[in-house]
């Protein structure tokens, strides 16, 4: 018998940002609240829920299209979308 294992490796691409203070301030305060390990650690998980949110938002316009195109209603999807942010941020 042979075995083969296979290892996934994950190359991690530096890169050097810079951020307003009140910004670092506020990764600073996350890190030493213990809420994150580091600052890219911190974030990485931003850019991740900021992609999980393009998702999102993808589908919501295709949605929209779909619904606009149908005959569905008449208004626009940039009505539609304001209407539906007015009614999330009461």
């Amino acid at each position: 018998m042979v075995y083969i294992c296979i290892k996934e490796i994950f190359i991690m691409a530096r890169q050097s940002i810079s951020f307003t203070k009140p910004n670092d301030d506020w990764l600073k305060a996350q890190v030493e609240n213990e809420e994150y390990s580091s600052k890219s650690e911190l974030i990485n998980d931003l850019i991740r829920q900021a992609r999980k949110q393009q998702v999102q938002i993808d589908w919501i316009r295709v949605k929209l299209d779909r619904s606009e195109n149908s005959g569905f209603t008449k208004e626009t999807k940039e009505q539609i979308l304001k209407q539906s942010k007015s009614l999330l941020n009461g």
